[in-house]
This record gives structure tokens, sequence and C-alpha cells, in this order.
């Protein structure tokens, strides 16, 4: 019972609204535990990595000061002319290039969801293995996390739709305009990693 008035609070909190009305001792206990709050969480420069063998999304936000600011952010768009393992090899590209580019040092990415289509899967789980093969080499800190729990971290729903997700992240790290759905994914996986991990 307590841990869904703290769900409640935790949704109403991301949305914007008012906490509810009530104790105040209940109301700072929240806000101790809230995503939001710069005691807890990665405070470093973390890249986010929506993975998929023809748009994979990555997103760096520095982390490192409140608001989190985005650095930078790149779909890699594959066409159908190339074959699976040429697509592999340019998301390992794109995602060195990112981690050099912008001094990453911890890296989140979307855990593999369950898919019917077998095809889908491996694609899914190849283009996975490209990104995670670069930041092991590099070193870099890597963290998985569930899509419904990135979608609950930013935005209190573990089933928004993707343009939620994106009109989310534009709010948070105060963007002129939302950026490509894949994009803004990667996005949310890096502000769920900044929000989860406690030091």
């Amino acid at each position: 019972m307590a841990r869904k008035s703290a769900r409640a609070l935790w949704t109403a909190h991301l949305a914007g609204g008012p906490p509810s009305a009530g104790r105040t001792r209940s109301t700072s206990r929240k806000k101790k535990e809230s995503p939001l709050s710069q005691s807890r969480g990665s405070h470093a420069i973390i890249l986010g990595i929506d993975p998929s063998l023809r748009g994979t999304g990555l997103a760096v936000i520095d982390a490192r000061c409140q608001p989190p600011q985005l650095l930078g952010s790149i779909t890699i768009k594959i066409g159908p002319s190339l074959k699976a393992f040429e697509c592999l090899g340019k998301i390992a590209d794109g995602v060195e290039k990112m981690v050099k580019q912008y001094g990453a040092t911890e890296a989140a990415i979307e855990e593999t969801i369950y898919v019917q289509n077998f095809r889908t899967a491996q694609a899914m789980g190849a283009s996975r293995g490209a990104a995670l093969s670069v930041l092991a080499r590099l070193g870099l800190s890597v963290h998985e996390y569930a899509p419904k729990r990135i979608k609950m971290s930013v935005t209190g729903h573990g089933s928004a739709a993707k343009e939620q997700v994106g009109q989310m992240i534009k709010s948070v790290l105060g963007l002129k305009q939302i950026l490509p759905l894949d994009e803004s994914d990667a996005a949310a996986v890096a502000l769920c990693h900044h929000y989860s991990k406690i030091d």
C-alpha cells in the first residue's frame, strides 16, 4: 500500500503536478527518494544507446550538472543495400566516435526485448553486441535497463508512447525541439541510468 502511494507521488512529481495533499513528512521523504535528487544517480558523461540494426540511436548527456545537458546525439541510419555484418561495423564505428568525441565514461543500453520474430530478435542481439563490444574495449562502465523501466524513469509511465518520451526529454534537457525518436529514446536510456544509479 505504501509503495503504491510512493509511486503515485513520483508520477505526479515527474508530470509537474503538485504532490498529494497530506503529511509534510511523507512529501519531504519522497523528495529525497526522487530520481531527480542531486545526491543520487550517476554524475558522469553518459552515452545512451537505443540499439537497432538499421536505426541505432545514440545520445550523450552530461549528468555532472543540474539539469543534465545534451552534448550530442545521432541516429545511425543504414539502408537496405548494406549487409547485416556491414551494419554492425557502422554501429561499432558510431559508438566509438561518440565516446571519444564527448569523453563518455559510462554507458547505458536498452535490454533485449521479447519479440516473436526470430530474425528481429537476432538483428537486435547483433546490434547490441556490436555496441557492447566497443564499450568493453574502451573500458566504459556499462549498464542495461528494461524498456519499461526507462519509460517509467523519464515519464512516470511504463507504457508511455515514443512521442511522450520525446516530449519529456525535450523538457528535462531544455531542448528547443524534440529529438528524432531513436535519439530521444537513447537520451532516455542515459537519463534512466543517471536517475537510477546510486554512487
